[in-house]
């Protein structure tokens, strides 16, 4: 595939080996405009700008994509704080709106099948590096991403080899949850960058009822890179990934995000969706029969690790179903102010001295 990040839109060609080249078709700029097609390797592309520049010439070795330029979100100054509490509070209110459960706890932890590991590490390990790594567009989405301060990185997966993928993980999924679902979307490579962070927020609440985080890489990592997953109580568990590890999460429900920096390195996911069959109003519903109940009350918590115990068993309570990943700050959150303040403490602290910043 092709996607294009020059100034304006380029022509695509195919290098024919006889001599010559062959026009393909005009590539628009941004990633609703990439392009794909079924080649051959060692088949060359080329691409020309408005003069007749060229600014792509790529010999076919594997399948991935491919960048022509990188993408350079806009910046601009905005009071930073300011907008993160009124996401807080709407990302809050939002998981109030889902009636429906399908777990204990509304996550779990696991593992990929091999099959579909080693089907991702190879597509990471050819598609990891520019031209096919390019920055994600973060310029119009909000604060999810904190882009103004780290390069949020995205490698893009031809459409077939998604839904390969996401065929395959949807067994593991409707496994988990004991219902019949359908898939509605997988994204990434999303690839963070050294001091990334990851608002605290749910997913889009018609298609993303239950879903999966799958770490295929991460590396140079000083310290883990906590995912912060909040229960049916609004417990704080804090979880530990490795490649290969998969985080089952009712993501329209369960708060979740990553508001701790990343501690050096760089860290790849993906993410793949799925809801009950034909059912977009699923979140209206009250649970079906056979539905496990939500686990509320486990009785009296107490620290008995160290506070960097993460999903280590760190918290003990009486009721051990609550796991091991409880969060060793025994955090609960009551409103999206608490999410909030959860955000500014774990993160850098601000200059009070200015009432904005450079973005």
């Amino acid at each position: 595939g092709f996607i294009n990040y020059s100034p304006d839109t380029v022509s695509l060609f195919w290098a024919n080996p006889s001599g010559g080249n062959a026009y393909l078709y005009p590539l628009e700029r941004l990633e609703k405009n990439t392009k794909f097609i079924h080649t051959f390797i060692g088949h060359r592309f080329v691409a020309e700008d408005k003069d007749s520049k060229v600014v792509m010439d790529h010999t076919v070795e594997f399948s991935g994509v491919i960048g022509i330029s990188n993408h350079e979100n806009v910046h601009r100054h905005r009071d930073i704080r300011n907008e993160v509490q009124r996401t807080m509070n709407g990302e809050w209110s939002k998981h109030l709106q889902v009636k429906r459960t399908f777990s204990p706890l509304g996550f779990s932890k696991g593992r990929l099948p091999d099959d579909v590991m080693g089907s991702m590490r190879s597509y990471y390990y050819n598609n990891g590096d520019p031209p096919h790594r390019v920055q994600e567009e973060w310029s119009t989405k909000g604060l999810y991403v904190n882009y103004w301060e780290s390069d949020c990185n995205f490698i893009q997966i031809p459409w077939e080899l998604k839904k390969l993928w996401q065929d395959r993980l949807k067994d593991v999924v409707q496994e988990w949850v004991g219902v019949e679902i359908e898939q509605t979307d997988l994204y990434g490579v999303r690839q963070y960058e050294a001091g990334a962070r990851l608002l605290t927020h749910v997913d889009r609440i018609t298609t993303h009822a239950v879903s999966l985080i799958v770490n295929i890489a991460q590396g140079d990592l000083t310290s883990p890179w906590t995912v912060e997953v909040y229960d049916h109580a609004d417990r704080l568990h804090e979880v530990v990934m490795e490649p290969g590890d998969i985080v089952y999460y009712e993501s329209a429900k369960s708060l979740h995000g990553r508001n701790t920096p990343l501690a050096g390195g760089y860290y790849a996911n993906i993410f793949t969706h799925y809801r009950p069959i034909s059912d977009p109003n699923w979140y209206k519903k009250e649970n079906p029969e056979g539905t496990p109940e939500p686990l509320i009350d486990v009785g009296k918590c107490e620290l008995v690790g160290k506070p960097d115990d993460y999903s280590m068993g760190a918290v003990k309570c009486e009721n051990p179903a609550i796991g091991p990943h409880l969060s060793p700050k025994m955090f609960t959150a009551e409103s999206g102010e608490d999410l909030y303040q959860w955000w500014l403490s774990v993160g850098p602290s601000f200059d009070d001295a200015t009432t904005s910043e450079e973005l």
